[in-house]
């Protein structure tokens, strides 16, 4: 087995090797033992999941009204008309 088919089978199979089939584990540790790149692709997937099992942030109370009131105001500062002299800078 190599790194390559390492990594589809952690794609396919998930980052538990205990739960992959035999034929498909035993190499897989073997390879663990030897490689590098294997073990951070397993590092990887493992913080992915718990990554992904994690409970979901929550933005701080008023984020989405203080966004819409400032791309109100960019679109209000951006439909106002500009009178004789005046430049976008001031």
């Amino acid at each position: 087995m190599d790194v390559t088919e390492f990594e589809d089978l952690i794609d396919r199979l998930g980052e538990d090797l205990s739960r992959w089939p035999d034929d498909r584990r035993l190499p897989a540790e073997e390879l663990l033992a030897c490689s590098d790149a294997a073990r951070a692709l397993l590092d990887e997937a493992r913080i992915l999941r718990r990554a992904l099992a994690a409970p979901p942030e929550r933005a701080p109370a008023g984020l989405a009204d203080r966004i819409a009131a400032a791309a109100a105001k960019l679109k209000n500062d951006a439909a106002e008309p500009r009178t004789e002299g005046e430049t976008a800078g001031s």
